[in-house]
């Protein structure tokens, strides 16, 4: 009895990271997490331009993650077209590359939710008088990456406050990116664009006097790392390690780091996307 009670005791003041969800045999064998990444997406990831290294949020957040559970990260470069293609068949077990949780995506893969995103509308600061609120976007052209759900958003705004409102619908030009759709803002081939919120902050302090935001974000939707979908026991793994982060303040550290720390969120979650 009295060494059941010491044993107790003992487990209760283990790290978290000794407690956690078992990683899946074959990646603690291997002694890696395959990771999927695109690192054009600062600053989430992005390659360093002094060293050419890989570095952004995700990246430390991953790198952190990996050593709570006792593994290292391995980061394998694709396409964003090819990340949960990769992913369902195995190719990598997770994506960690800014990926928006969305019902859709949840048919081909299961996400960790770790961080909040906002659709947000931006412009030239030169034009900033123009655009102080976004329905003033109605009949202009907006740029966004055609790659993801904001033209979606940008497509589901029009509707209720455009032409749901008797105003002509906005234009909605695809481009390669975000950076691509601010390039074309700069050039004044669109009026406006429309990126997650979260990485504005640290691109206007790259830019500074180049963008300004219209309002606020028109949708919320919550960024997930990826995994297979029936990779259970690798989702719990990762879910309890994020928990680990987030109890001993390493989330919180990376999120201010990297101007995150409006994106941040409460706790963990397992497909709450929508």
């Amino acid at each position: 009895m009295l060494k059941t009670k010491l044993l107790a005791a003992m487990a209760a003041f283990l790290p978290l990271s000794a407690m956690a969800a078992e990683l899946p045999s074959r990646i603690a064998s291997r002694g890696t997490i395959i990771a999927a990444i695109v690192p054009n997406y600062p600053p989430l990831e992005l390659r360093d331009p002094a060293t050419g290294q890989l570095t952004g949020f995700d990246v430390e957040l991953g790198e952190a993650l990996a050593k709570k559970l006792g593994v290292k990260m391995q980061w394998q470069e694709t396409s964003f077209d090819q990340m949960l293609a990769s992913v369902r068949t195995g190719r990598v077990d997770i994506i960690l590359s800014g990926m928006s949780d969305l019902k859709s995506r949840q048919e081909a893969a299961s996400f960790i939710d770790y961080l909040r995103s906002g659709s947000q509308f931006f412009t030239q600061a030169s034009r900033a008088d123009e655009f102080k609120v976004p329905d003033a976007l109605c009949g202009k052209k907006v740029g966004a990456s055609r790659r993801t759900a904001l033209p979606n958003d940008i497509k589901a705004f029009s509707e209720a406050e455009c032409v749901g409102k008797g105003k002509p619908a906005i234009e909605y030009v695809p481009t390669e990116g975000s950076a691509d759709a601010r390039t074309q803002l700069r050039q004044g081939r669109i009026d406006a664009a429309m990126q997650g919120g979260e990485t504005l902050p640290y691109i206007m302090g790259l830019e500074p006097n180049t963008y300004a935001l219209v309002g606020e974000p028109v949708r919320y939707t919550l960024m997930g790392i990826a995994t297979g979908k029936d990779e259970t026991q690798l989702q719990q793994a990762l879910a309890e390690g994020l928990k680990g982060l987030m109890a001993d303040g390493t989330y919180a550290k990376l999120a201010e780091k990297w101007q995150l720390s409006p994106s941040k969120i409460p706790e963990v979650q397992i497909n709450g996307g929508n």
